[in-house]
């Protein structure tokens, strides 16, 4: 269909039967229980060269309770005809009543039905989204492609739905495509008919029972690339067709992809000891895309860049392409077989997917170190639980804000770290039966986090206190702070302990009690003897006898496997500090992030942050190595003048050049990959969190290369090493300004490797220029940026302080020029966006004062400005707290040590 004849359609539908007043209030958030939808039967012209769609729907629905009236979610639909017919075969016309808040409509019968089967018959059509959302249109290159994402609320801008997680269907697809593109969906293609216009209709196998959310399909001039069938297993008996998809050129970019699939589907099939149900398994790669990646069942889609791979992707993208993978076809179980019932329970989806990723991964690529990865993550998640402002993994949803809010690190890495916790607790073999118990009784249908607790509990032989336990991680907000105070006397140990909620510094959180069921664990060493002890703190105070006597030290985190933050007394912080270099991988995360607590909580100061980062800098991982490089950056940007960064900088010079030298600045044969992100870490750390001119001048020799071109007009991005090149476009810029900048937007027009782009935009993001700093802002609303890129662009905008004040006023005149250029779900997000780093109460009313004005525009905003007004206050509590005196102690004592010169 080409464009004009899709305007007029639009026109002529302007007339249909959608054109009516609100006869009855919709309900607010889900729909009644009144009707259940049984079966879809869609069919789609989609043209990705046209502006819109074009659609039927054919729902048959049941329902329960007599009715004028049913409910549906519908958004954006132009709806030309709708029709219902009977059980008895009588088929009548109904009106299309759209509620205003535009996420609702009512099917209008005009005289009141009976309990009943109902076939609803809809003809409408629709723009393509423009904010990567429910049917879409982007572009590569000069070709255009049509992709879907429907979670968690677009399904309902692409066919008229009962857009719930709780109602699980099968579905019919039928699409109607022109000459020259390609058309792949969640089931394997049955039947293909030549169209008098010369289109084609291509028809899909009815898909298992699925949520509106797990739809997909996508038409485009695909490469397909076929693999080698995943062979039976003990749980499959046949094999399984698997398939990788990409845009037109790319598609021996995806070797990589189709290689590592087929072990980590065997590995999911393995554990769970449950066959992959959904026929097939596509793999795609979206030239633009809201998220990493989609898990819809037998259609998997990225963002390219995860899985468009070659020798020059990076390192760290190679590792997070693995990931993903695990984590996408992780739901193909906890997500897709069974689904959570609602949104409140995401957790069940995202929760378990990560923690099975990072299972997977250790398994299979044991050198990633996801069991580091994982404690990073869970670190961060207890960061962001330390807020009053946060939410309950289990939150009541109450409307469409909430649910996007839902898609946060305490889903994901809270969830995933809480079943960790719990599954160490339980043991790994009941907490593997109970967790495929739960599969075996809900596969294909909804559930919740009770029916997940039951099934736990019932395989192992924690009783009551195991759910009971959980549950006081799912339901309350907050992370446990433990104190714990040694105590030895007549040759015994024990230690006291305390627990409650912990807050920083400056929080206006609620004191009153809360307790939790924590499986506790701590591991102390005397001379020579390591032991592990482990106990259920469920109350606010409580002993623990320490075995072996009064130990040397000890850790009240063994393995770092707990969710909560630690305190321990000053003597036995002390005593832990002077063995942290010599602690375990995982305890040397432990003992950071006790350190982390204790200087937001104003117990330890920048002198005691200073000295553990010289502790932990010669660890031999990179997570344990860099892991209170925030706090160092903090230190530097809130507390430190110019003499005390000089001070930092040199100290971290003398800690962390010397590993940089001796790795070198570009690729060398032999190199591990931990080797190849050391270094990029390295360099990232020395140039642009402190400022090393030794390795900013390096870079940036790298940088000229880059710039001087390839005799073609193209920059020659293999004069960098691939592994550091974003950071190396960021000194350029930073140090050549507009030469640097009109070269990486040249390129920009030109490029359409997604890895390179975001190299190169996120780049032009680190300006410090205040002229290039409003070209870049503009230049991230035009065309050459894709709505994917921008808020990236502008979250790294926001890290550079001498960027923050233009940032904010621009972002004020241009609010609605952004929200139109990025994905609805970053929209929430806004707010902490352009409040980053800001450490002034002013700084926290200027931001509210903003948002709440322009809360209409924002859906979902509100929990994001609770969390940036809150972290602006404790910033400047924090700043209050500390002072400037202890970092000059620090000073004056460091250069008493190093002589001059």
């Amino acid at each position: 269909m080409n464009v004009a004849r899709w305007l007029v359609g639009m026109l002529l539908c302007a007339c249909g039967v959608a054109v009516a007043a609100e006869v009855a209030a919709p309900p607010p958030g889900k729909l009644p229980d009144t009707v259940e939808p049984l079966h879809y039967a869609l069919e789609f012209r989609v043209d990705p060269a046209a502006e819109g769609f074009s659609a039927t729907a054919d729902l048959r629905v049941a329902l329960k309770q007599p009715a004028e009236r049913i409910w549906l979610h519908a958004r954006d639909l132009q709806v030309e005809r709708v029709e219902w017919r009977t059980a008895a075969g009588r088929t009548q016309p109904a009106r299309f009543v759209p509620a205003r808040d535009g996420s609702v409509a009512a099917v209008e019968f005009g005289e009141t039905v009976t309990p009943q089967e109902l076939q609803l018959h809809f003809v409408y059509r629709a723009r393509y989204d423009s904010r990567l959302e429910g049917l879409y249109r982007t572009r590569r290159g000069d070709q255009s492609y049509v992709v879907t994402q429907m979670q968690p609320i677009s399904a309902r801008r692409a066919f008229p739905a009962f857009d719930e997680p709780r109602f699980k269907t099968p579905f019919d697809l039928r699409l109607e495509i022109p000459p020259g593109v390609q058309a792949v969906a969640n089931t394997a293609q049955s039947a293909e008919q030549a169209l008098a216009d010369g289109w084609r209709r291509l028809t899909f196998r009815t898909t298992p029972k699925l949520p509106t959310y797990l739809l997909a399909f996508a038409v485009g001039p695909w490469d397909i690339v076929d693999a080698k069938p995943i062979a039976a297993t003990a749980w499959r008996k046949t094999s399984l067709p698997l398939r990788a998809i990409a845009p037109r050129g790319q598609g021996a970019r995806l070797a990589d992809v189709l290689a590592a699939t087929p072990a980590v589907v065997t590995a999911l099939e393995d554990y769970f000891g449950y066959a992959y149900t959904f026929g097939k398994l596509d793999l795609l790669a979206a030239p633009d895309f809201s998220a990493g990646a989609m898990e819809n069942a037998g259609l998997v889609i990225f963002r390219e860049d995860l899985l468009l791979l070659d020798a020059n992707t990076p390192a760290q993208l190679r590792r997070s392409s693995f990931e993903v993978n695990a984590h996408e076809l992780a739901h193909q179980w906890f997500g897709d077989v069974v689904t959570m019932r609602w949104w409140d329970d995401l957790w069940l989806n995202e929760a378990f997917a990560t923690w099975m990723e990072r299972r997977i991964t250790q398994t299979l690529r044991p050198a990633q170190r996801a069991d580091l990865r994982s404690i990073v993550a869970t670190q961060q998640a207890m960061a962001a639980d330390s807020l009053a402002s946060a939410r309950r993994v289990r939150q009541p949803i109450r409307d469409d804000g909430d649910i996007a809010g839902a898609f946060d690190s305490l889903t994901y890495a809270k969830g995933a770290a809480v079943l960790g916790m719990f599954e160490a607790w339980l043991g790994e073999r009941p907490f593997r039966e109970g967790l495929r118990r739960y599969l075996r009784e809900h596969a294909f249908a909804s559930a919740t986090s009770d029916d997940l607790i039951a099934a736990l509990q019932s395989a192992g032989d924690k009783g009551d206190a195991f759910g009971q336990a959980l549950r006081s991680f799912l339901d309350q907000p907050g992370v446990p702070l433990v104190r714990s105070e040694l105590q030895c006397a007549g040759g015994k140990a024990r230690l006291r302990l305390r627990q409650q909620r912990y807050f920083p510094l400056g929080s206006r959180g609620d004191i009153a009690a809360q307790t939790w069921g924590i499986p506790f664990c701590v591991h102390s060493r005397k001379g020579a003897t390591n032991r592990t002890q482990c106990q259920l703190l469920d109350r606010a105070e409580a002993e623990m006898p320490l075995d072996g006597g009064c130990p040397d030290w000890y850790l009240p985190n063994a393995q770092a496997r707990g969710y909560y933050r630690v305190a321990l007394a000053d003597a036995d912080r002390a005593a832990l500090t002077r063995v942290a270099a010599g602690l375990d991988d995982r305890e040397q995360l432990a003992f950071a992030d006790a350190i982390k607590a204790g200087f937001e909580r104003g117990d330890v100061d920048a002198a005691g942050v200073l000295d553990a980062i010289g502790q932990l800098a010669v660890a031999k991982t990179r997570e344990a190595a860099f892991a209170l490089q925030a706090e160092l950056v903090w230190i530097r940007t809130h507390l430190a003048d110019a003499a005390a960064r000089a001070a930092i900088d040199a100290y971290v010079e003398q800690l962390y050049l010397p590993r940089l030298n001796a790795l070198g600045y570009l690729r060398r044969t032999g190199d591990s990959e931990d080797d190849t992100l050391l270094r990029a870490d390295l360099v990232e750390l020395l140039a642009r969190k402190v400022d090393s001119r030794p390795v900013r001048a390096a870079l940036l020799a790298q940088g000229k290369a880059v710039l001087a071109g390839d005799g073609n007009g193209r920059l020659r991005f293999a004069a960098a090493n691939y592994d550091l090149l974003g950071t190396v476009l960021a000194v350029t810029v930073q140090e050549l300004g507009a030469t640097a900048v009109d070269a990486l937007i040249a390129e920009l027009a030109r490029t359409e490797d997604a890895s390179l782009r975001l190299s190169l935009v996120m780049a032009l993001g680190t300006t410090t220029d205040p002229v290039q700093g409003e070209r870049v802002r503009e230049f991230t609303l035009s065309d050459a940026v894709r709505t994917g890129e921008t808020a990236r662009v502008l979250g790294v905008h926001q890290y550079d302080p001498r960027n923050r004040e233009a940032l904010w006023a621009w972002f004020q005149r241009r609010y609605a020029a952004v929200l139109a250029h990025t994905p609805v779900f970053v929209h929430g997000r806004l707010p902490e966006l352009v409040a980053d780093g800001w450490c002034t109460r002013e700084h926290a009313r200027r931001v509210t004062r903003f948002f709440v004005r322009n809360a209409a525009k924002t859906e979902g905003a509100a929990q994001g400005l609770r969390r940036a007004e809150e972290a602006i206050d404790l910033c400047a509590a924090r700043r209050e707290k500390h002072g400037a005196a202890a970092l000059q102690r620090w000073v004056a004592a460091r250069s008493a040590a190093v002589p001059a010169g």
